[in-house]
């Protein structure tokens, strides 16, 4: 299956292919290519090489790959992150899970207790989707773990190409060391640990029986933990807010299943739990046309769907260079500062100054506030004059305006669209109000021109109301699956996105970023162009007559680099978007992998922000944006 999501839809699309299969998996993938020969596929089109890690690492870091797409271990998938930094390379992570299964008091019991036992205990739990999380309402968990462990003393264990075997063999001798490790790591802590009965497993082979644990808490190393095996573990809850909290106490996002006979409430729920694939009253159900992947440490890009053809293709002109950086570049201290000197000082001795001193504040929760640092960055215009001072912002101050955005995300991504919508245009209507005011602060700057300006703020409310007419245009699909019911794609808000702009075009590259970014439910906390921010912080007052809720927009001044480097480093930031210089896009691809937050970065290439037209909304929606299918099944 795993082969099929990578090959199919990668050869639709015009690609050719070189796959390495895991090395436990190789005969599979052989006779595979023996079909592919007998089906007259032209020599070259797909390649199989089997092999071990090594052979992994120097099929990714080729030159001419264009396009990895891989299925294993979050920590696999961080290496590939930091080993395609910089390089341009396309990349799709389908990493490990574990996901939750929420059980509530008015589900059918007995229908649970099977998807229970369908979601972890198939393939032994070595699915990446495995329901490894039990969370059952706490008035019904006597009931549902009684049920649960009777239905457990039935299973029967033994070869897995005995049709009447309900729980097979762990892959390799190293998984079922793993396994067993993590078992008696739970009764170390205290936990309960029920198996199926001993004599139904056969003493030859590598059999482990399916395993329940109870009385555990959420720090748990095996709540916490994939241990990808037959290992159940249960925690209770109380109400549905407590267990979307609980759902979504993890640092993976990959699945999740909701059972519950009651519909409004399922649906709630699914909304609100943050995973890639949602199942309500069903577990592990898949279909070629409906996207599979995940969020947070499970990875990001999808398989199969619409969403899953989008993986193999690029934007047409988007390739950039490979590696356009040195190894020294890369050995280079990267993202520290030294504050500029507060004033500037000319030839005589003197700065120029045509009218009093001001220095910007910070746009942080909705408000201007004072920097953490006592220092200031000077703003010259044409022949040394002082256009104004902004404030050099600092890690703090990345914390404080992370932390606005934090807060506000959820609020701002159930807003409805037209709310949204609304809202943008609002802005656009008080940004064209001081047109005059904008074009002569362009014009003003060094190199600026005033016809130049006054097409760039032209551009600019041009743009925001672009965006805003995208407020209701991309909210999902119906898939069409073989379920009885509904497969719906949803395209939700990333959350809380960082970025950093270049220096070409200040103001139309700064709404051209922002306004996509809020208008699809994101929040965001953006550095506009060092070398001339004051359009930005002259948007202040723009933003706080516009009813934009607080912390939907936070804007730092100072140095790029330096707040980027931050910012890609916060682990409640969840993409980054940087345009800036090679090394620095290959900095932020690298320090993204600490919690693989998607990135959309422009590897030094210089972007045209004056352009339009279907591939730029296309490209600046997929970042956005993340796909979430739930499954919704009819009938009785």
């Amino acid at each position: 299956l795993m082969l099929a999501w990578k090959i199919a839809p990668a050869l639709a699309m015009g690609n050719t292919v070189v796959l390495k299969p895991a090395p436990s998996t190789r005969l599979s993938a052989m006779l595979f290519a023996e079909i592919c020969a007998e089906a007259g596929l032209p020599p070259g089109v797909v390649n199989i090489l089997p092999g071990g890690n090594d052979l992994g690492f120097a099929l990714v870091n080729h030159p001419d790959v264009d396009k990895v797409a891989f299925t294993g271990s979050t920590g696999v998938g961080k290496l590939l992150r930091r080993s395609t930094a910089g390089t341009g390379k396309k990349l799709s992570l389908e990493l490990g899970g574990k996901s939750p299964m929420v059980v509530f008091d008015n589900a059918d019991l007995d229908t649970a207790v099977e998807g229970v036992v369908n979601a972890i205990w198939f393939n032994q739990g070595q699915v990446c989707c495995a329901g490894s999380r039990l969370l059952v309402q706490e008035n019904v968990y006597p009931q549902f773990v009684a049920k649960l462990r009777r239905r457990m003393d039935n299973l029967r264990i033994g070869g897995p190409l005995d049709k009447c075997v309900d729980v097979g063999a762990i892959v390799n001798e190293a998984q079922l060391a793993r396994v067993q490790q993590y078992v008696q790591i739970a009764r170390d802590e205290g936990a309960t640990v029920y198996q199926s009965p001993l004599q139904q497993v056969p003493g030859k082979g590598l059999f482990y029986p399916p395993t329940l644990v109870t009385d555990v808490e959420t720090s748990s190393q095996v709540v916490i933990d994939e241990i990808f095996g037959p290992v159940l573990v249960v925690l209770t809850f109380r109400s549905p807010a407590e267990a979307v909290k609980l759902a979504n106490n993890t640092a993976f996002g990959l699945s999740a299943s909701v059972w519950t006979q009651d519909v409004p409430q399922a649906l709630d729920v699914a909304f609100k739990i943050r995973a890639g694939v949602v199942w309500v009253n069903s577990h592990n159900l898949f279909d070629a046309a409906a996207g599979f992947g995940g969020m947070k440490e499970s990875g990001y890009g999808r398989e199969s769907g619409r969403e899953g053809l989008y993986e193999y293709v690029r934007v047409r002109g988007s390739a950039p260079p490979y590696r356009v950086f040195t190894v020294d570049d890369v050995k280079a201290p990267w993202g520290g500062t030294v504050p500029a000197t507060p004033e500037p000082v000319g030839d005589d001795g003197f700065h120029v100054r045509e009218r009093v001193d001001r220095t910007y504040k910070v746009f942080v929760g909705g408000k201007q506030v004072r920097p953490d640092g006592q220092y200031s960055r000077v703003i010259l215009g044409p022949n040394r004059t002082v256009l104004g001072e902004v404030s050099e912002c600092n890690r703090k101050d990345v914390r404080n305006a992370v932390e606005a955005a934090y807060k506000a995300a959820p609020g701002w991504g159930k807003r409805a669209a037209y709310n949204r919508s609304q809202i943008l245009y609002f802005i656009a209507e008080n940004l064209d109000a001081r047109r005059e005011e904008f074009v002569a602060q362009l014009a003003g700057r060094p190199g600026g021109d005033q016809e130049e300006a006054a097409r760039e703020v032209a551009a600019t409310v041009e743009r925001l109301f672009y965006w805003a007419a995208w407020a209701d245009k991309h909210g999902g699909s119906v898939q069409e699956t073989p379920l009885y019911g509904a497969t719906v794609a949803i395209h939700e808000p990333v959350g809380v996105i960082g970025i950093a702009c270049p220096d070409n075009s200040p103001l139309l590259n700064f709404v051209s970023l922002f306004a996509p970014a809020i208008v699809r439910g994101n929040t965001c906390v953006i550095v506009p162009s060092p070398a001339f921010p004051l359009c930005a912080t002259s948007l202040f007052q723009v933003f706080e007559c516009s009813d934009l809720p607080p912390g939907v927009v936070n804007i730092l001044t100072g140095d790029r680099d330096h707040l980027t480097k931050y910012l890609t480093e916060h682990r409640e930031v969840d993409a980054m978007w940087y345009f800036g210089t090679a090394i620095g896009s290959y900095h932020v691809e690298h320090r993204s992998a600490d919690n693989l937050k998607r990135t959309q970065v422009n590897y030094g290439k210089t972007v045209d922000w004056f352009a339009t037209g279907a591939p730029l909304a296309s490209q600046m929606l997929y970042h956005c944006t993340q796909v979430k299918n739930i499954w919704i099944p009819a009938g009785v």
